[in-house]
């Protein structure tokens, strides 16, 4: 899987989401203007030692990311869609997108895309979720579908063991 953030501004949410694609195999898309360095500490402590090892790459803007991948399958996550994350089919090679804090993906180009425009569903009155949280929520059901491939999907205790 991939995730793309469109013209990210906050560092924490960045590095938070960068930590989840690390934990889960999935490579992370950033196209610019970010709102931050990607050497900032609130990235960093966000991702934590994770980093590293993330799987990044970073693009001037959308025309040179759809150049670099043409026909690729990209989901559009916005509180301004009309069906939910959970009512779509994601293939494991799906990139799946989230705009900037402040104002989400352009409408532009969700316009020139409904059919893959999803929305997290909210009360009412409730703008929008954390990017981070919206990210995981979106991400794991697009991983839930593929039966977390790849992913350990049984936990150990440190010091006790589980009753048979």
């Amino acid at each position: 899987m991939h995730i793309i953030l469109h013209q990210p501004e906050i560092p924490a949410n960045t590095g938070n989401i960068g930590r989840t694609c690390v934990a889960t195999g999935t490579s992370l898309h950033l196209i610019e203007p970010l709102g931050f360095r990607i050497n900032e500490k609130e990235l960093k402590r966000a991702g934590m030692d994770y980093w590293p090892e993330l799987d990044v790459t970073r693009y001037m803007n959308w025309d040179e990311f759809r150049e670099r991948h043409p026909g690729a399958v990209v989901w559009m996550a916005t509180t301004k869609a009309k069906r939910t994350y959970a009512d779509v089919q994601y293939g494991p090679d799906d990139f799946l997108m989230f705009g900037k804090e402040s104002a989400g993906i352009p409408e532009e180009l969700l316009v020139a895309d409904e059919a893959h425009c999803i929305r997290i569903p909210m009360r009412g009155d409730t703008r929008s979720l954390n990017l981070s949280n919206a990210v995981a929520v979106v991400l794991y059901e697009a991983l839930r579908q593929q039966e977390f491939a790849g992913l350990k999907k049984e936990g150990e205790l440190h010091r006790l063991s589980w009753q048979q």
